[in-house]
């Protein structure tokens, strides 16, 4: 192979890469991380976010930018928690609520995440205020009625639990195959994504949300619904962040209204990472599936060799430092 072809793959397969190596440092430290627990754990505390950052990548490609994404993220948990919690739990929600069928807090969970993505695609498409303070104005706003939510009478802002079996399956439970068990949640996760690669590359949504991220004024040009378009995109996104709080609810058997928080950085951090383009028009699925496991690898690798925090907190940083200078040159590239 030649020097030249070396540095292509190299340079198409970088985020690839940079996960084998990944794992392969923290392996040779600590060979034990390399097991099916391992391998397992990862998996599971990268689904929810998976799905979260390819509804924030989906906005990411239009030149635009979601803050509101981990507020979403923990109002859609507060929400579906809230609604889904044993009967004769002593510490209720809701007085004397109904026995609700197990699908009802997911639907309205995720109605509600859309709803959120409604208000920010309107308040972008149609006040033309840009996406970043757009979508900051309605993550503080999602908080605080997340917060109100939470605080009313009788829970008064305690840990929402004793959340029912048939919930938290989607987030504890796992398909035995026989030789080998895969949870739930990372079945959805899968499914999801295959669902996202769809409409990234075969529908013409996908194909308009690129074309608007490339170049919005020739978007309009050849006749593409602009404001539709962002508009969709965002209730998708919020929709996608409400399946991430309902699985992040699940999985952990409860929430707060602190869940989500700084869930939207890490989303598009790793989005960035995978090749999303901040200057829009650029992004693949697996690519922002490989971010994702690269910061989960990063999260839970480098507590498994014992290493503090706030490391973990330094080698993200410059990693995202590095991944937005290298998109950065190859824009100035193409200019």
């Amino acid at each position: 192979m030649s020097g030249s072809r070396v540095s292509k793959f190299m340079t198409q397969n970088a985020i690839y890469i940079v996960l084998v190596v990944l794992v392969a440092a923290i392996s040779i430290y600590s060979p034990n991380f390399l097991s099916m627990t391992s391998f397992r754990d990862i998996l599971i505390q990268s689904s929810p976010r998976v799905i979260i950052a390819l509804g924030s990548a989906m906005i990411l490609i239009t030149a635009g930018c979601d803050l509101s994404a981990g507020r979403v993220v923990g109002l859609t948990a507060v929400v579906s928690a809230s609604l889904s919690q044993l009967a004769n739990y002593p510490h209720p929600f809701f007085e004397q609520a109904p026995n609700l069928p197990t699908f009802l807090p997911i639907i309205i969970a995720i109605a509600v995440g859309a709803c959120v993505g409604l208000v920010s695609g309107l308040i972008v498409a149609y006040l033309r205020i840009v996406p970043f303070i757009a979508t900051l104005g309605t993550m503080v706003m999602t908080y605080g009625v997340c917060s109100l939510y939470f605080d009313m009478e009788p829970n008064n802002s305690q840990p929402i639990g004793g959340l029912r079996p048939e919930f938290t399956v989607f987030g504890s439970g796992s398909m035995d195959l026989g030789f080998m068990t895969i949870p739930y949640i990372v079945i959805i996760a899968a499914v999801i994504s295959f669902i996202m690669w769809i409409v990234y590359n075969k529908t013409v949504l996908g194909k308009n949300m690129f074309a608007i991220g490339g170049n919005a004024q020739a978007a309009v040009v050849s006749g593409i619904n602009v404001a539709a378009t962002l508009i969709a995109i965002y209730v998708i996104a919020g929709a996608l962040y409400g399946v991430g709080g309902i699985l992040e609810a699940a999985r952990t058997g409860g929430a707060t209204n602190n869940y989500g928080n700084m869930y939207e950085l890490d989303a598009i951090a790793a989005a960035v990472v995978g090749g999303v383009s901040i200057t829009g028009g650029v992004g693949t699925v697996p690519g922002i599936i490989a971010g994702v496991l690269i910061f989960t690898v990063i999260n839970y690798g480098l507590t498994f060799v014992g290493m503090g925090p706030y490391w973990q907190l330094i080698i993200k940083g410059l990693i995202i430092v590095v991944a937005v200078a290298v998109d950065v040159r190859k824009y100035l590239a193409r200019k």
